[in-house]
């Protein structure tokens, strides 16, 4: 999904003026990116060379948003060529803010945005790469292991006041609360555990661009210390996909098997979290539905078969 904001002339000169003043780079169009959540995205073009911005205006992001530009430096900075390449501001500035908004600039990546069974190859060794990066030197939150992501959608879920989006989430009230149980009960064993943490995204698959024969993990927004599962949950329901990531694993020098504790701790906080993202967005049943039925099933199936000790 992306951020689909419509802004006026006015607007869009506003930006161009300040891309100029703050970045020395004279844009001469300006266009939807289409690409992100989060935050409204747009390509620049100028004489030389395009650019990719996107400026988070929701207050609850722009921390999680700021905080990633050192981090993707510092993967920058270790090799790591597959990633956002930022443009700093005149003064080296890594972002800027404009309008009320945290906005980052970064070279532009041509290509499609494609997930399939055979990307998952590319993207793991893609992973693999990132984990052999040393974190030291580089600020970056660190995962803690909580039910909160459960928490905030029983929240939201209080606040709503469509009464067929309420009365779907009633008629599945069972499976809510069981995995909302069991992702405590999970956190709770995973708790005190920070060994085999590496930078992870959190949703690389989302974010996997082809552009011929290269291939591109972009929006690296939320990076964390975290161990493999957070990127490798969201296929774990396949034994091919859990067997290729350790592979990939190996072949960068990690030895690290996956934990099935750890998969299904992050099928569920995942499954909590967009749920409760998409109650924010869009509030309609059948988009709910759908989420509840299509690409996370399998993965909660692997969870929801797991034997907690």
């Amino acid at each position: 999904m992306y951020s689909d904001v419509v802004r006026s002339g006015g607007y869009k000169r506003k930006l161009l003026d300040f891309f100029q003043q703050e970045y020395g780079i004279e844009a001469t169009g300006i266009s939807p990116a289409k690409r992100g959540f989060y935050g409204e995205t747009w390509r620049l073009d100028a004489a030389n060379n395009s650019y990719f911005l996107k400026l988070v205006y929701a207050t609850a992001h722009q921390a999680v948003y700021a905080r990633s530009f050192p981090i993707i430096q510092h993967l920058c900075g270790h090799g790591i060529g597959f990633i956002n390449q930022i443009i700093k501001t005149k003064d080296g500035r890594l972002s800027a803010q404009f309008d009320g908004a945290v906005l980052g600039a970064f070279d532009w990546i041509d290509g499609e945005n494609i997930e399939t069974d055979a990307t998952k190859f590319p993207e793991y060794q893609m992973l693999a790469k990132v984990y052999s990066v040393p974190v030291h030197g580089v600020a970056i939150p660190i995962e803690d292991f909580s039910g909160r992501s459960a928490n905030k959608f029983f929240e939201q879920w209080n606040a709503l006041e469509d009464e067929q989006v309420l009365s779907l989430l009633e008629n599945n009230r069972a499976i809510f609360e069981y995995r909302a149980k069991r992702l405590k009960t999970l956190a709770r064993q995973c708790q005190g555990d920070a060994v085999d943490f590496f930078i992870t995204h959190g949703d690389a698959g989302g974010n996997y661009i082809v552009n011929g024969d290269r291939r591109f993990i972009v929006d690296w927004d939320d990076p964390m210390l975290a161990p493999p599962e957070r990127d490798a949950w969201v296929m774990c329901g396949k034994d091919w996909a859990r067997e290729a990531f350790e592979a990939a694993l190996r072949r960068n020098g990690i030895t690290y098997t996956l934990r099935p504790e750890r998969l299904a701790y992050y099928c569920y906080r995942f499954f909590f979290f967009y749920l409760t993202e998409f109650l924010k967005a869009f509030t309609q049943a059948d988009t709910i539905e759908e989420y509840l039925e299509g690409w996370i099933k399998e993965s909660l199936a692997y969870a929801d078969e797991f034997q907690i000790n």
